[in-house]
């Protein structure tokens, strides 16, 4: 039994697919039988719409995208929504940035604690390098900031020789690790 939307569907769909295999065949005497063969499979996939009952599911699907659309436009509801969404995305935005330099401050205990754990490190390289055994020395942790009361640290001369730039470039970090710690 036919109804309205099958009679309307069916010439339709019969056009598309004989318009596309027209354009197939000419396209195929131009470009070569792959490219005709491949614009034969995409027109005869109205066709095959239209006899699977498949034309009646994309009616259905656009009908209701038009609602949504004429109900998305004209309704103050949803604009409300779409204006909390946004609100939603500019905090997340907003408190990226935010999250980070907290994470910074926060970090002032751990801080420490790591750049201690890379001073024990470096000065442990250091002895390794210049040839000191720590034989059986562990580097104790420091509890708190060690005050000094000698003056400011003063510059690393540079020795004289042929290998003074390359000395100084290796070992100038490691003595002055070194010297802040009370290490000589």
């Amino acid at each position: 039994m036919s109804t309205y939307d099958q009679i309307v569907s069916l010439p339709l769909c019969a056009g598309l697919t004989g318009l596309g295999l027209v354009l197939s065949y000419l396209v195929m005497r131009r470009r070569g039988l792959g490219s005709g063969l491949r614009g034969a499979a995409w027109s005869l996939l109205p066709l095959a719409a239209y006899l699977t009952g498949s034309v009646k599911m994309f009616w259905k699907i656009g009908v209701a995208i038009a609602d949504f659309a004429k109900g998305f436009v004209f309704s103050t509801e949803v604009w409300s929504g779409i204006a909390v969404a946004g609100l939603a995305a500019l905090l997340f935005v907003v408190s990226r940035p935010l999250r980070r330099r907290g994470k910074r401050g926060q970090q002032g205990e751990r801080g420490e604690r790591s750049l201690r754990a890379q001073d024990q490190q470096a000065v442990g390289a250091a002895r390794a390098k210049s040839g000191q055994a720590t034989a059986g020395r562990e580097i104790a942790p420091r509890t708190a900031p060690v005050a000094t009361t000698a003056p400011a640290q003063t510059p690393v001369k540079a020795r004289k020789g042929k290998n003074a730039a390359d000395d100084d470039d290796d070992l100038g970090d490691v003595e002055d690790i070194l010297r802040r710690h009370g290490i000589t």
